[in-house]
């Protein structure tokens, strides 16, 4: 049995990332962190909630995480995913927020680990502001992970936020520089430009949200404005690369579960830029070793697509 801890912004994306792992074989979600991120710390509680609600499975305990990065100026995410994260979708049954564990986020996290060492595997699919916290807290805590999985940075100085940077990364720089430098578990990264070159047709994604259950009725629903903009010509002229339905949090998620599901990466070190006009939050690939950094990174560059099709059917199902 895998054992997952999540921390999550809880937008569209992320969603659909915790709805594949809650119907994947032999995974355990032993608790979900909220972060800000997509949208506003609040928003993202109410979203984990109501994404848990629907799958039935409101017994996972969701903690209440960091609401603003470390040092930088707070980034407002816009309203891609919707204002509230999920398509600003009433829901007039969704779950309250009494129903939050009591416990802080950071803490829970670290107790959850240092209660199963070397067994939990933590998939960090929003700012890594959490993730920052929890080592400043417990230095000796990312030796007790078997890996960490983040779906955040770029490799080829394509923003999808400023010119060089990725949205998770340049929302809390600083977050991102202290993961990379202090979290010495194996540690496989989706970057942003690798979700885009192995997105999915539009085809398949029509019949993923057409199954007849009401996990794929809530799903069509919080998706219909983003894939609105993913699908719209303006769009499309900004990603040159694999077009087509992109859910970047899920290759993530997808990695975490199944160890055959990246076929092909790059092992480098990786730092964050945090100084440059342009470049501030845009992740650094060494490949000539000269930071002479010992812990090196997993980037992503292909997965197997079958496995993923196979994974986002189940999940809705």
């Amino acid at each position: 049995m895998k054992k997952l801890f999540i921390d999550a912004d809880t937008g569209v994306d992320d969603a659909q990332a915790i709805m594949v792992a809650l119907t994947a074989p032999d995974v355990e979600i032993l608790g979900i962190t909220c972060c800000y991120g997509n949208t506003p710390l609040e928003n993202v509680l109410k979203n984990t909630l109501r994404v848990l609600k629907v799958c039935n499975r409101l017994d996972i305990p969701v903690y209440r995480g960091c609401s603003g990065p470390l040092l930088a100026k707070r980034r407002d995410a816009g309203d891609y995913h919707g204002k509230d994260g999920l398509g600003d979708v009433p829901d007039p049954d969704a779950p309250g927020l009494d129903l939050l564990q009591k416990r802080r986020g950071v803490t829970a996290m670290i107790k959850t680990v240092n209660q199963n060492p070397g067994e939990v595997s933590l998939v960090a699919t929003a700012p890594l502001t959490n993730l920052a916290v929890a080592v400043q807290l417990d230095p000796s805590f990312p030796k007790k992970l078997k890996a960490l999985y983040i779906m955040g940075g770029n490799t080829d100085s394509r923003g999808n936020t400023t010119v060089c940077g990725e949205f998770n990364f340049v929302a809390d720089p600083e977050a991102a520089y202290i993961v990379l430098e202090r979290y010495t578990c194996p540690t496989y990264i989706a970057p942003w430009e690798f979700s885009c070159r192995n997105s999915l047709p539009w085809s398949f994604c029509k019949e993923w949200l057409c199954q007849n259950t009401e996990k794929a009725a809530f799903m069509k629903k919080i998706t219909a404005l983003s894939m609105t903009k993913a699908q719209s010509e303006d769009y499309q002229k900004e990603i040159t690369e694999g077009k087509g339905f992109n859910s970047c949090d899920t290759y993530a998620m997808a990695a975490a579960i199944d160890d055959s599901f990246v076929t092909e990466s790059d092992e480098v070190g990786v730092t964050v830029e945090l100084e440059g006009k342009f470049t501030r939050g845009m992740m650094v690939l060494d490949y000539m070793e000269l930071l002479s950094k010992k812990h090196k990174a997993f980037i992503m560059k292909t997965v197997d697509l079958e496995k993923l099709k196979e994974m986002f059917m189940n999940s809705l199902k």
